[in-house]
């Protein structure tokens, strides 16, 4: 197992500090989740319905051509690899490490760039994925920049993957319009914008070919009765969606004002977490755990992920930053 953020059990253990008493910002969730709703007693005591009316919903709200409903975009992309025989993949060095690891468990061979892949690197792989916006670094991809790799690598039966997970505040740069095109796939989540990440759900965009494709290797109820119920709900919501896009670009501009006054400037970031390099980064993590603030630490280059604090909670993250002694 890759270590994610959220992993509250580890930190309430090391540090000796009871679950309740954390502020978890390592996830970039969006605190603000949407609301839960009543759930009718029915859905826990039948068997799934198929995801039609959801794929439906996500269909208008992603302006997709074809969708597939699967449990969290994580179901997809370890299925992904499975679709090709081996060949060259290119991707980030840093990124969502369950990509690469769900690519070169299937036998692929991996190639990494820091930026942007180069000419040379275009034309060796086969496939190129990326996250865009990128997690956990924040940078941003032009959609013209990435249907011109599509393209390249499409007309040699190549692949362009992009996990969109962190797009929904910003729906006018995604590629979901684009998806029906062959050889190119987007994922999506309603884990980070909505907030809703334990029902796990997510959704792969592409071609319905290679959609179904994916669905037979993915096999019968792959989402829970409960948690297709509470997606369709947020899909619809519109004027939620709308109030989220208006108030998470401005709590992400204070995090990272805040973050700057401390002395801990982001190197980038999105509208649900700031992204901080520093050689300190270690130091400081263990620091602010022991204020019971919890953070994304990455190891190579050294760096901190911050997630977006509750509106209760600005003043105790505060408070911790104003330990540190950087």
């Amino acid at each position: 197992m890759l270590e994610h953020g959220g992993n509250l059990q580890q930190a309430a253990q090391q540090y000796g500090r009871p679950l309740a008493d954390w502020l978890d910002l390592s996830t970039g969730i969006n605190p603000q989740h949407y609301p839960i709703a009543a759930l009718p007693a029915a859905l826990f005591h039948r068997l799934p319905a198929a995801a039609y009316s959801l794929h439906a919903m996500a269909k208008a709200y992603y302006g997709a051509p074809h969708v597939l409903a699967c449990a969290g975009s994580q179901a997809a992309l370890q299925v992904l690899p499975r679709l090709r025989a081996p060949c060259h993949v290119a991707m980030p060095r840093t990124m969502y490490q369950e990509h690469a690891h769900a690519w070169q468990q299937a036998g692929h061979q991996l190639h990494f760039f820091e930026q942007s892949p180069d000419d040379v690197l275009l034309q060796q792989c086969e496939v190129l994925l990326v996250c865009n916006p990128n997690n956990p670094t924040g940078q941003k991809y032009a959609a013209e920049t990435l249907l011109a790799w599509h393209a390249a690598l499409a007309r040699r039966g190549g692949w362009l993957v992009v996990d969109e997970a962190f797009m929904d505040s910003t729906p006018q740069h995604s590629l979901a319009s684009q998806s029906g095109q062959a050889g190119l796939w987007v994922l999506r989540s309603l884990g980070k914008f909505f907030g809703l990440a334990g029902l796990r759900v997510g959704f792969l965009l592409g071609e319905p070919t290679a959609l179904a494709q994916v669905a037979a290797l993915l096999g019968p109820w792959t989402l829970a009765g409960p948690s297709q119920y509470l997606a369709e709900l947020a899909l619809a919501d519109r004027s939620w969606q709308q109030q989220m896009r208006a108030q998470l670009p401005v709590q992400s501009a204070n995090l990272a004002q805040l973050l700057t006054q401390y002395g801990l400037p982001p190197y980038g970031g999105t509208d649900l977490f700031q992204y901080v390099q520093h050689p300190g980064a270690h130091q400081f993590h263990q620091s602010l755990a022991q204020h019971g603030v919890w953070t994304r630490y990455f190891s190579a280059p050294q760096a901190l992920r911050f997630g977006l604090p509750s509106e209760v909670d600005w003043p105790r993250l505060a408070q911790a930053l104003g330990s540190l002694t950087v």
